[in-house]
């Protein structure tokens, strides 16, 4: 067994063209006529477990051993946005910029926020013309994008590890987060690359916005400073495992202020997993809107449960209106700041999965895939009746009100 705190080194195979014919480097003849082939190798430095003594949170081990695993990313737009860049004007005209990301193997990929290596939203969305990645020791080297998951604001990318040291960083999972855990987010605030910041979970299951009309669910919410550039960056807990993604902060006044949210990992290794087989995710969809259902709201409008989701709304022609599920009516009742649609089903479960609120049902939603057949268990006044529904495929925009 390897003890906490210890680094497993493996030297991966030399690369070389040899087998295609082709000396690699440009290899040496001899005056014999034979040939010298030149390899280059990749170093990987893995990281097994950074806890201190106890599994105390250690943010000095942390960043002495992760750090040479996060990297800048600078993402080239124009012409103009990498004469800029060159000239350290950080893309002020949107010609270039500068985000972070983190090392997720020895094969050279490259994890980060798809927002950092494109511009535009949506439709919109437009890759950038060149991207580089520069390393703790300084190398920097070009990049593939390999795919971007608008959906989650996440992106692959691929570099070629030949002749670099590579610090791949261990991914944690959603179910390790805890509020009030320390964590450590790293990465390049304002440019000022190899940054540490340290703070707490502050909360889990947030909302947040995508580079779409839907929002990213169970994002981590941390007090841990967040700010411009540290965008694709990790974050890290006390044992140095990523579980999440810095990908926003809620702000005033454009610098970070203490609410900071990262995208969950499980979230990110579905993304990477699909980009990598792919080059694109896809992701189910339902085509409603839905509201929490909570005790004095069933009390108010005579539902049958408690908990669960409440259609509002049902995308006329989508895969839940097809299948015969109902919103709201077209009158809207004040109730406790809130303003309710009264008479569409109730959702209480997603195939083995139940449904205590919105969030629950967008959850569920984005575990399935398009085009997969779900059976939705819902309450329609006091009758419960379950509705098999085919999933179509997420759009990047819908009209407002904005589904799920």
């Amino acid at each position: 067994m390897t003890p906490p705190g210890s680094l497993a080194a493996a030297v991966v195979a030399a690369l070389a063209l040899a087998a295609c014919g082709e000396p690699a480097g440009g290899g040496a003849e001899r005056r014999d006529g034979s040939t010298v082939v030149e390899t280059t190798t990749t170093r990987v430095e893995v990281v097994e477990d950074v806890a201190g003594d106890g599994g105390a949170f250690d943010p000095r081990t942390i960043y002495k051993r992760e750090s040479p695993g996060v990297v800048t990313v600078m993402s080239v737009f124009s012409e103009a946005g990498l004469e800029s860049l060159l000239r350290g004007g950080g893309g002020d005209r949107g010609d270039s910029g500068l985000g972070s990301g983190f090392v997720l193997n020895g094969e050279g990929e490259i994890v980060t926020n798809a927002h950092v290596v494109t511009s535009g939203e949506a439709d919109d969305i437009k890759k950038a013309r060149q991207v580089y990645v520069q390393f703790a020791d300084g190398n920097r080297v070009s990049a593939r994008i390999v795919g971007y998951d608008p959906n989650a604001d996440i992106a692959l990318l691929k570099i070629d590890p030949a002749g670099l040291e590579l610090n791949p960083l261990p991914l944690g999972t959603d179910e390790s987060v805890e509020v009030g855990e320390p964590v450590a987010a790293m990465g390049s605030p304002f440019g000022e690359e190899q940054s540490l910041s340290v703070g707490v979970v502050s909360a889990v299951e947030r909302d947040v916005q995508s580079l779409t009309s839907f929002a990213i669910a169970g994002a981590i919410q941390t007090d841990a400073a967040i700010n411009p550039g540290n965008s694709g960056g990790p974050l890290v807990d006390a044992r140095g495992r990523v579980i999440g993604v810095n990908q926003q902060i809620r702000t005033t006044s454009g610098g970070g202020e203490g609410v900071g949210f990262a995208v969950p990992v499980d979230l990110v290794k579905r993304s990477v997993e699909q980009l990598r087989e792919e080059g694109e995710v896809r992701y189910a969809y339902l085509g409603v809107s839905s509201s929490d259902v909570y005790p004095q709201l069933a009390e108010r409008f005579d539902l049958p449960v408690d908990d669960g989701a409440w259609l509002q709304d049902v995308t006329p022609g989508g895969p839940g209106a097809r299948a015969g599920l109902r919103g709201g009516g077209e009158r809207e009742v004040t109730f406790q700041a809130g303003r309710f649609k009264a008479g569409g089903d109730v959702v209480v479960r997603v195939g083995d999965t139940p449904i205590e609120d919105a969030n629950d049902l967008a959850d569920a939603i984005a575990h399935l895939r398009p085009g997969q057949t779900v059976a939705v268990e819902v309450y329609r006044g006091e009758d419960k009746r379950t509705v098999q529904v085919r999933l179509g495929e997420r759009p990047l925009t819908v009209e407002p009100p904005r589904g799920r």
